[in-house]
């Protein structure tokens, strides 16, 4: 018989019963991620830092069923030795993430003096007024109030741990997010599109936050599966439009942080690439109609 993935030296050993046995082994993978000349879109370079527009579909950094493809083996390609070790052999400069399914901007530390002085701002959450981080989101329907403020903890789901959720539990973790509708489209609206900015940075926390008042993301398969049905109150175009964006209509389209050398301000934009802008225009014409 076979016993696959058993930790031995040798494929054949032999029972106290006589019986022998073939033992699979499974080859070995890597300890450290591997360089991959990944196309990468960089919008600002110098000796410290990078900042990447991130595009859908491109995992931070390896981790289960993703060890390679992974902007880690792409920044490494790219950078060398040179990137931050304090966030160990498998996020070698990562300050932050965003979800694999999200779009937008996002910095890297090349040394580790930047990553300590990106890591602090990221810490303080931009209440000192150094870091801006802006998202564009498209919801189902559309918040009562033109502006609001989400206040609500999260922590993992108890029913399934790939989820986050709200939560009272004492092991929940702050999490705030200000929102501002940008347009709504229709009447009643079907769908609005939105500006986030964070006041902490949570796992999934948009996602979560504005399924949580009831207005999760469009494309959102994990926290928007409650609304698939309202897919008929799309017109044809946008429902085609939203099956070539196929993932959740989320954009991150501002980040500004204080150089952590030189300590000028930097500030970049990043508009919604070509699925999302798509998606957005025949929504438009909703409201044209």
């Amino acid at each position: 018989m076979t016993v696959e993935g058993a930790v031995v030296t040798s494929g054949s050993h032999k029972l106290k019963g006589g019986e022998r046995i073939e033992v699979s082994i499974p080859p070995a993978a890597p300890a450290l991620p591997a360089a991959e000349k990944i196309p990468l879109r960089i919008v600002h370079e110098d000796n410290d830092l990078l900042v990447i527009d991130k595009p859908a579909g491109l995992v931070v950094h390896p981790g289960a069923g993703n060890e390679t493809g992974t902007l880690v083996n792409a920044l490494i390609a790219h950078c060398g030795d040179s990137l931050s070790g304090i966030g160990g052999v498998r996020r070698p400069g990562i300050v932050h993430r965003l979800d694999k399914d999200t779009s937008g901007l996002l910095v890297v530390a090349k040394n580790d003096l930047a990553h300590r002085g990106l890591s602090e701002q990221f810490a303080a959450h931009g209440r000192d007024g150094r870091l801006e981080r802006a998202y564009l989101a498209v919801v189902w329907g559309s918040p009562e109030r033109n502006r609001g403020t989400i206040s609500a903890s999260l922590n993992r789901s108890n029913a399934n741990r790939q989820k986050m959720a709200v939560s009272r539990s004492v092991k929940a973790r702050e999490a705030v997010t200000r929102y501002e509708v940008l347009e709504r489209f229709g009447a009643p609206p079907v769908a609005s599109l939105i500006r986030c900015e964070l006041e902490t940075g949570r796992t999934h926390q948009i996602r979560v936050h504005m399924a949580h008042l009831g207005h999760p993301l469009l494309g959102d398969k994990t926290y928007g599966a409650g609304f698939t049905a309202s897919l008929q109150k799309l017109p044809e175009a946008a429902r085609i439009a939203l099956k070539t964006l196929n993932r959740q209509a989320l954009h991150a389209t501002v980040l500004g942080f204080e150089h952590p050398r030189t300590g000028r301000a930097l500030r970049f934009e990043s508009p919604p690439p070509p699925e999302l802008a798509g998606f957005i225009g025949a929504l438009g014409r909703v409201t044209a109609n």
